[in-house]
């Protein structure tokens, strides 16, 4: 499940407006749940005892984050952009070389295939979601 499935159900199926904060530009990266297993087991069966990021290095704009939910929903909800929180930090994106050097891991779901599990996993949860989000 990717982070902010919550927003993915509410907004994507209730056909509310899904709000951007600023302009959208602020980047995230957004690791599927089974990739993150996966990293957190190899990590715990490794020597290794320093810090090791386990995430996804493929980054996003929100903007961009967004306009994917709503493909993926099929939703024609409208964007609203409200205010940018001050704290909002521009950029997050982990850096995964030790990972990948140490364990051999590197996440395997893209965005757009995270969303799409997400929202199987929705529809298989919740009776009361439409099929038609038209």
């Amino acid at each position: 499940m990717m982070a902010g499935s919550f927003e993915l159900h509410d907004a994507g199926f209730a056909r509310r407006a899904l709000t951007v904060y600023g302009d959208g530009s602020q980047t995230r990266s957004f690791c599927y749940v089974d990739d993150l297993i996966d990293g957190i087991l190899l990590l715990s069966q490794s020597d290794e005892h320093m810090p090791v990021n386990i995430g996804n290095p493929g980054e996003f704009t929100i903007l961009e984050c967004a306009q994917a939910v709503l493909e993926v929903t099929g939703s024609r909800s409208e964007l609203r952009f409200d205010a940018l929180p001050e704290d909002d930090p521009t950029r997050r994106c982990p850096d995964i070389t030790k990972a990948r050097t140490l364990l051999g891991w590197e996440p395997k779901v893209t965005l757009k295939q995270g969303l799409a599990k997400t929202l199987d996993f929705f529809k298989s949860k919740v009776s009361s979601v439409p099929t038609d989000t038209h």
